[in-house]
């Protein structure tokens, strides 16, 4: 059974994601501020983290900042805070996800399913996929760039795969949105944006002139399949 750390300092919110996470199948574990979400999740090692940006002790941003520094586990911010800036600053954190407040538990339930199933190896046989430099252990999520190994969340993972597949090709956010979700919403597409941000800090030796992780202007992203 998978457990999911939700953090909210409302314990109605922390109550109502219990009540549908467990009648899902999940066991649940509710932090009400800051401090007390690093300590659960020091303590209960969860496979998700639902997360409140707008938190009293240590702000949701700062624990993200801190759980980045030490994990890579998935976390879906949940705010009320509506500021575009905001949720692109969390997802530039490492976050997988989010959910505006007020959100619907039936779709919280879904997205924390849609974030653990792009970590499930389950589904397709383990494969070893090469981009140029880049190379992608599917079966342990591990990657290196130049043999150097790169420490990827789950989601940034499942961008590279997508891209890896087919060096070369052109996808836009929008497919990109749908292989790494799996399930459809609101089409964000500016998380995409974040999160290969994310990985060129990562996996480029000067983000700013990226070699490996090429923008295609007003369409999408490719992998160059020989880096020069």
């Amino acid at each position: 059974m998978k457990t999911i750390l939700v953090v909210d300092d409302e314990p109605k919110i922390v109550r109502l994601a219990r009540d549908y996470l467990e009648q899902a199948g999940f066991a649940v574990v509710g932090a009400g501020d800051g401090r007390a979400a690093l300590d659960a999740a020091r303590s209960s090692h969860p496979d998700l983290i639902v997360l409140d940006l707008g938190l009293p002790a240590l702000d949701g941003l700062d624990v993200a900042r801190t759980l980045r520094k030490a994990s890579n586990v998935p976390i879906v911010m949940l705010t009320a805070r509506a500021e575009e800036s905001d949720k692109l600053v969390g997802l530039e954190l490492g976050a997988d996800d989010y959910i505006t407040k007020p959100f619907s538990p039936k779709e919280l339930v879904a997205r924390v399913r849609a974030v653990l199933r792009r970590g499930e190896r389950g589904e397709d046989p383990p494969v070893t996929i090469r981009a140029g430099a880049i190379e992608l252990d599917t079966a342990r999520m591990r990657a290196t760039v130049e043999g150097r190994v790169v420490d990827l969340t789950t989601t940034e993972f499942q961008i590279l795969v997508s891209l890896a597949r087919d060096p070369g090709r052109v996808l836009t956010r929008a497919r990109l949105l749908d292989a790494i979700r799996g399930v459809a919403f609101e089409s964000y597409e500016r998380a995409i944006d974040a999160h290969v941000k994310n990985i060129r800090k990562k996996i480029e030796p000067d983000p700013r002139e990226p070699r490996h992780l090429l923008t295609v202007y007003g369409v999408g992203y490719r992998l160059a399949d020989d880096p020069s």
